[in-house]
């Protein structure tokens, strides 16, 4: 069964709630869009010979599942998951540029310990099972990526031209260049 936009968007910005507060509206993306890769990848590739992706051992979504509520959460998450994943797949400077331990966006202590466990729930929900996806050519992080451009663009009265170029002006200006 494929994923369900609604539940998926629904829980993109249910995650971009949870951030509210202590970082700029155009920063959730960071956060929420690495979630979502994590999950993705893990849910599709985690254990497959030859897949295109490689989720090493340790670093899937299920083992940040195992880290809610540890008070090491945030510099788990950057060094264990993020880190290992970035090395293995050449995504350094891609994947990891988001710190999942910052006190200055994500609060301190017991604050962030919740905050971070609250947004691995959300990317939890049964509905997200990435895994039953098998709809071909359905680019779930690329709707993922522009639902959240259009909707920071409306919050911050800003047109969604100014963060990204939308794939209809893409498609346009290819037909245009190859006439």
């Amino acid at each position: 069964m494929a994923i369900k936009k609604s539940e998926l968007y629904g829980s993109l910005w249910a995650s971009c709630d949870e951030l509210r507060g202590g970082m700029d509206a155009s920063q959730y993306k960071d956060y929420v869009l690495v979630l979502l890769f994590i999950k993705y990848i893990s849910d599709k590739y985690a254990g497959v010979p030859y897949a295109p992706i490689t989720v090493p051992k340790g670093a899937s979504f299920q083992d940040m599942v195992a880290l809610k509520g540890k008070p090491t959460i945030g510099d788990d998450i950057n060094k264990k998951i993020i880190r290992k994943i970035a090395e293995a797949n050449k995504l350094t400077g891609t994947i990891d540029v988001a710190d999942f331990n910052s006190a200055d966006k994500l609060g301190s202590g017991k604050e962030m310990v919740d905050r971070l466990s609250n947004l691995i729930a959300i990317f939890e929900n049964p509905a997200l099972d990435f895994s039953k996806n098998r709809a071909e050519g359905d680019d779930i992080l690329g709707d993922a990526y522009e639902y959240l451009m259009r909707h920071f663009a409306t919050e911050s009265g800003k047109s969604k031209g100014q963060f990204y170029t939308p794939a209809e002006v893409s498609r346009i200006m290819a037909k245009i260049i190859t006439f």
